[in-house]
């Protein structure tokens, strides 16, 4: 299985026989990559998280709660709250839990909570790598995503949603997530090959995705 970062909370997921859209973005200010999948994962309806017309080819979609089966891909959405900032009114999100060859990948969008609920704790559980956002301003910034982290201790973590060369979005860089999780020289990738015998056993490992 590879994992390619496409900028702000966008992925692509593949394996031998399917191919995984995650939460295409628009009006960014770096382009969206044009690619066919086989399913489509949308967390909401944001000009930065739902632009569909990039997915080529006629993909299963899934953009709320529940649990799916898609070409042996399993996708469990959960409910969550975003936007939780000075008193806003607070929007809901869809996470998602996608079993791929065994692994467990967990994408939380634009995650707004201080912290997960038991029940969402409980949905979660077993999570392999972890794809969280960690830029501030429109979800939850450095400092509570490594709460979060350690709420759910998976192997990897990959932060998403955080300023980089191009974002015409105001977010917070990187930095202040390593800063609070203790990691001063993270592994940077263009892509994360991976397997389930490969997985980190001793330690949560952050792994930072340049844009593809």
């Amino acid at each position: 299985m590879t994992i390619f970062w496409l900028g702000q909370s966008a992925f692509k997921i593949q394996d031998k026989e399917v191919t995984i859209a995650i939460d295409p973005h628009d009006n960014i200010g770096i382009k969206m990559p044009k690619f066919q999948a086989e399913v489509l994962l949308i967390t909401h309806d944001h000009d930065d998280h739902n632009n569909k017309e990039a997915i080529k080819g006629a993909p299963f979609l899934i953009d709320g709660p529940g649990e799916y089966e898609v070409k042996n891909v399993f996708v469990y959405g959960i409910q969550a709250f975003h936007d939780n900032k000075q008193g806003a009114e607070q929007g809901k999100i869809t996470m998602y839990l996608i079993e791929v060859e065994g692994v467990k990948i967990a994408h939380l969008s634009d995650f707004g909570q201080d912290s997960l609920t038991n029940d969402q704790l409980e949905l979660l559980e077993g999570v392999d790598i972890l794809l969280i956002p960690v830029g501030g301003h429109y979800t939850i910034d450095g400092e509570q995503a490594a709460k979060i982290v350690s709420q759910l201790q998976p192997r990897i973590v990959i932060p998403m949603h955080y300023k980089i060369s191009g974002v015409n979005i105001k977010l917070d860089p990187v930095d202040k997530f390593l800063k609070e999780f203790g990691v001063t020289n993270p592994e940077k990738v263009d892509k994360l090959k991976i397997s389930k015998k490969d997985l980190p056993q001793e330690e949560t490992k952050v792994i930072l995705l340049n844009v593809s």
